[in-house]
């Protein structure tokens, strides 16, 4: 790390202290910190000489301890502030991920860091008759640290151990993003609980207006807590061109960031019930201080059951919070901003970690044609006195040997590395039932379900089963029976789990999101990396790029996935804007590959899969993941065995990426090289309206021939007509070459090339 000048400018603005602007290393981006007239710490942001952030105030509003000594508990850390020290730095670095979207990242950002210093006096304790006691002068200080990246910035607070702020209690951060006009905005509704709902595109201010009707109010869980909280990710747009994402990185030991948005209508950020029973959140405090300019957004975190947003020892930091910024779109898709402000790998040993492909007992009962539960006979169970053995099985329990097997035999035949069942244990029967605190045991299969015999065969194959962990949201259940599950695991192969988190959680009543279910997420992370196990969680909070440090994170669900193609379904639309906004964190087990898109020609579910039969393709190198599964049905593959095709071929990890087009909600067309290969594919993903793209093989090596095999829409594909109608074609191909690709409606394309 090299020191770096840091230029100090005097603003015109009275009664003002010295500004510091502090420029990205390719001086697109500047940024200029200050306190104003009333110490507030302020934050600016440009790009080239554009205004993406207007001056923002920064600050924690801390809750009234009771356990605080005499006249400290109220004190915020809001104003009153002064600068006592600065420092900048220019750091250069290039690290290679375990897995992912490139072989070599580089870091190279420049760091600003102003530590703040708040005093006063506060009155005198009470003394005994006699004694005259003097008022205590108290200093409290924190850092606030900046990276700013030629692709936008990262900043966090930071506080040092001191006497007068040791352990503190957060009532709420207040991170302001004042944008600088109306900005179309792809968002989510701002859920405590849930990420499960379907992006909405609107203008900024028609936020409030559309939040009723975007709200998935039959969720499971549900925790909405105001008409213009939206959910980070977070991307934008403004009117001149310029595309901006908010989000967070390296959440640990803290709550989850929501954003509220501030408009003409929002008084004290109250919360309101939208018109579900279920909707519910604490009221938060009324902020003493003014609210900013209309279009600004403000830090709002995850509560815990008490109302708390979180509870700190120093010395301690908070995650960062991110703005990115380009006037190119392809440039937020490409970003590495968020894994690079994330620490590095906490691994010695990382060979057990390794991308899996795999296929799994889950749709037909998703569907509705098959069930978890073994048995129709009891409402409630106790899972210690049930004789299973005696117990009548209902015909339909799809985690079955023989079911199983042909999973089995289906993977070892496609070269798939793994086969996911669930209900395969003791339980499922009430599962889902409110605040049943022991609900599985996580070691216990069910009668038809032999786990020695279904491993030794699958072993036998060149094949893995994959875990599955239904938590049902009993946290200190799961956590007690840990250590038992994952030896378990240990004993029988299994090297990766797929947990997941329905429901209210149990017993406190904390939401997903809130600082203690974000220390639990991570503390299975840590238990699982010591027994060498890969976890997938699903209903977990958005991920922040905890997968730099903790690699055998190698999926997430924490957002709409194609399950709700059997539900409500997705718009075509919404696998293009997810790589804008969910995965911007960390990689989704989207659970791709459902080829057999009207579920009617083998079930009895009438809804259809908003998409082409290559365009599901196409998501398996559009949503870049080291975990991708093959999700539909054997039988129905066999019928689309020639696309299949792309699947069996398609890597999972890379060593270059190239976007050759985007447009959030629109299209993305991406080409990734395959780790240690001279393999290409390229992926073409659209919304329901179609696309046509120029794909430019420049990417190539020079002198060299491949052969491309090109899976495209057919002239008549549409993805609610005809979204089986698609074409293969073969040929050779040299770098510069252009092929001309036409997507249908909902559709997309998918190409593999290798060198001949």
């Amino acid at each position: 790390m090299k020191k770096r000048n840091v230029w100090m400018a005097m603003l015109m603005m009275p009664l003002m202290a010295l500004a510091t602007e502090v420029s990205s290393p390719n001086g697109n981006v500047k940024l200029k910190f200050y306190l104003d007239e009333d110490g507030r710490p302020t934050y600016e942001l440009t790009y080239k000489e554009r205004t993406v952030v207007l001056p923002s105030h920064l600050g924690l509003e801390l809750a009234k301890d009771k356990h605080a000594s005499m006249g400290m508990e109220e004190t915020d850390l809001m104003e009153g502030f002064r600068i006592v020290d600065e420092q900048a730095t220019e750091q250069d670095e290039t690290w290679q991920p375990v897995w992912g979207e490139s072989r070599d990242i580089r870091n190279h950002y420049t760091e600003y860091a102003a530590t703040l210093s708040r005093q006063w006096r506060s009155a005198p304790p009470k003394a005994k008759p006699g004694m005259q006691l003097q008022p205590r002068q108290h200093d409290r200080r924190i850092v606030v640290r900046f990276r700013v990246y030629d692709e936008g910035i990262g900043l966090r607070y930071e506080f040092p151990q001191q006497p007068d702020l040791n352990y503190f209690l957060i009532q709420e951060e207040r991170t302001e993003f004042a944008m600088a006009g109306d900005h179309t905005a792809w968002w989510l509704p701002g859920d405590y609980d849930t990420q499960e709902q379907e992006t909405q595109q609107t203008k900024l201010s028609e936020i409030r207006s559309r939040m009723k009707e975007a709200v998935n109010w039959g969720n499971s869980s549900v925790a909405v807590f105001s008409e213009t909280g939206v959910q980070t990710s977070l991307q934008m747009k403004t009117d001149d061109g310029l595309y901006i994402n908010i989000h967070e990185a390296a959440c640990m030991d803290y709550a989850t960031m929501h954003l509220e948005l501030v408009d003409a209508q929002t008084t004290a950020l109250t919360t309101k019930l939208m018109g579900s029973s279920n909707a519910y959140t604490p009221a938060p405090k009324p902020s003493p201080y003014p609210l900013p300019r209309p279009f600004t957004f403000v830090s709002h975190l995850t509560p815990d059951a008490t109302g708390l947003k979180g509870c700190m020892q120093t010395p301690c930091q908070t995650p960062w919070r991110t703005v990115m910024v380009s006037d190119d779109a392809r440039d937020m898709l490409s970003s590495n901003l968020i894994l690079n402000l994330n620490e590095p790998c906490a691994l010695d040993d990382v060979s057990w970690i390794h991308p899996t492909k795999y296929c799994g007992v889950w749709w037909e009962m998703i569907v509705g044609k098959s069930s978890w539960h073994y048995t129709d006979d009891f409402p409630s169970i106790y899972l210690d006195n049930i004789d299973w053995q005696k117990v009548k099985p209902n015909g339909r329990h799809a985690a079955n040997n023989e079911k199983v097997k042909r999973y089995i035999d289906f993977a070892a035949k496609n070269g798939l590395d793994e086969v996911l069942v669930e209900g395969w244990n003791i339980g499922w029967e009430d599962w889902a039932c409110m605040w049943k605190a022991d609900v599985f045991d996580f070691v216990t299969p069910y009668p038809d379900f032999d786990i020695k015999y279904l491993n030794d065969y699958a072993h036998s194959r060149g094949v893995k089963l994959m875990m599955h962990h239904e938590t049902s949201s009993s946290v200190t259940n799961y956590e007690r029976h840990l250590e038992k599950a994952y030896q378990l695991m240990n004993d029988y192969g299994y090297d990766a789990v797929k947990s997941g988190y329905v429901g209210d959680i149990i017993p406190r009543g904390d939401y997903h999101y809130s600082q203690s279910m974000n220390n639990h997420y991570l503390y299975v992370l840590q238990e699982a990396a010591k027994h060498h196990i890969m976890v997938n969680a699903h209903e977990a909070t958005r991920p922040t790029g905890l997968c730099r440090t903790w690699p055998n994170l190698v999926g997430n669900e924490s957002a709409r996935g194609t399950e709700y193609e059997a539900f409500y379904g997705s718009k075509p639309s919404h696998t293009v804007t997810l790589p804008f906004t969910r995965f911007q964190g960390g990689p989704m087990d989207y659970t791709p590959g459902v080829l057999e898109t009207r579920l009617e020609n083998w079930s009895e579910n009438k809804h259809i899969v908003h998409t082409t039969v290559v365009g599901q393709l196409a998501l398996y190198v559009v949503m870049c993941s080291p975990l991708q599964m093959a999700a539909d049905l054997p039988q129905n593959y066999e019928k689309f065995d020639d696309a299949f095709q792309f699947i069996r071929d398609v890597a999972l990890d890379w060593d270059d990426s190239r976007y050759i087009d985007a447009e959030p909600g629109e299209y993305i067309t991406v080409a990734r090289k395959a780790k240690g290969t001279d393999n290409w594919f390229i992926g073409g993903k659209c919304n329901e309206k179609g696309h046509k793209v120029d794909v430019k093989l420049d990417f190539l090596d020079k002198g060299r021939k491949y052969e491309a095999i090109i899976y495209a829409d057919a002239k008549d594909a549409n993805y609610e007509t005809n979204p089986a109608a698609y074409t293969i074609t073969k040929k050779t191909v040299k770098q510069g070459d252009v092929l001309k690709m036409t997507e249908a409606p909902g559709g997309g394309f998918a190409i593999s090339i290798k060198p001949l």
